[in-house]
């Protein structure tokens, strides 16, 4: 029987595309130009030029194409793509049926159900606990937090010789403004709060020590700036995450659940810059599971070996 989809011959390397906002997820993505892989990042936005992204994967003739947030993607985009589409659902969404949920999360779930399903052949969710909501809208095949790209990995913590840089990244909202507001006053803390990707984002993740991580609203998530602080060597210091996704507290980061053990911690760690390189050391080992030239292929071989075993729903290919 003829596969579904022509994967990479004998000796042929794998042409792997990804397709979302390069701003938030370049950084997630595999760039590779090796006899293993040849991969291309193609930027496209919600409302964007849709068949100029269709053009640009039509040039690259992809194996398989990974889209951040498949909901962006108009209805009907990937017909007569022939290869292998896979949705990456990478925004928190209730993890439960009904109206209880926080507004954000009602939000975030009514876009989630403008994705066409049949643009893709398989979805994985960065969360294992949105899937009972996901499979409503999208067939969640794979629960997987988001990887991070190379690049970002230090060979090793910074030596304690300097004065910690702290930092977070990330929008202000009410909630993590009720966490940062006394750290601010107190401690020199950069705060980044918008559209920094390529080398500057580069930069900031080789001067920074310490790094915050704060939900957005007061409900719980895993946010996937976690792995990629953690994969350049930084002290992660974060709100109590869910899922843990085998991260343990207290052993690879730091966590809190309350404005006054944030600053407790901040403060230690400035007075005291190796308090705690045991669990920078510990979460930048652990951080090796989020690899990206490790995750992205070996995700990409299965789920072709899930589509030849149990075909696909995907329409129009």
């Amino acid at each position: 029987m003829a596969p579904v989809y022509p994967s990479p011959r004998f000796g042929e390397p794998l042409r792997l595309a990804f397709v979302g906002q390069q701003t938030y997820f370049e950084a997630c993505a595999l760039d590779e130009r090796s006899d293993r892989v040849r991969t291309v990042y193609v930027d496209f936005r919600e409302g964007a030029d849709a068949d100029a992204m269709r053009a640009a994967l039509d040039r690259f003739v992809p194996h398989a194409v990974v889209v951040f947030r498949p909901e962006i993607v108009p209805a009907h985009a990937f017909d007569g793509l022939r290869a292998l589409t896979v949705g990456f659902l990478t925004e928190p969404i209730p993890r439960v049926a009904g109206r209880k949920a926080h507004p954000d999360l009602r939000r975030r779930r009514a876009d989630l159900r403008k994705a066409d399903p049949g643009n893709f052949d398989r979805t994985v969710a960065f969360d294992p606990l949105i899937v009972p909501t996901a499979d409503a809208i999208l067939p969640v095949w794979r629960a997987l937090p988001i990887p991070v790209a190379d690049r970002f990995y230090a060979s090793a913590p910074r030596d304690g010789g300097r004065a910690p840089r702290l930092a977070f990244v990330g929008r202000s909202t009410p909630h993590r403004e009720t966490f940062l507001r006394h750290p601010k006053h107190e401690l020199d803390i950069l705060h980044v709060a918008f559209g920094l990707h390529g080398e500057e984002l580069d930069a900031l993740m080789r001067d920074v020590d310490v790094a915050i991580n704060l939900h957005n609203e007061p409900y719980p998530s895993f946010e996937n700036r976690v792995c990629l602080h953690l994969a350049a060597a930084h002290l992660v210091v974060s709100e109590t995450l869910s899922p843990t996704h085998g991260l343990e507290p207290g052993i690879d980061y730091l966590e809190f659940s309350e404005p006054d053990e944030l600053l407790s911690m901040l403060r230690t760690v400035s007075r005291h810059p190796e308090a705690y390189r045991r669990v920078r050391v510990r979460g930048r080992r652990k951080s090796e599971q989020y690899r990206a030239s490790r995750v992205w292929p070996r995700l990409v071989e299965d789920a072709f070996a899930d589509v030849e075993a149990f075909g696909t729903s995907r329409r129009g290919r």
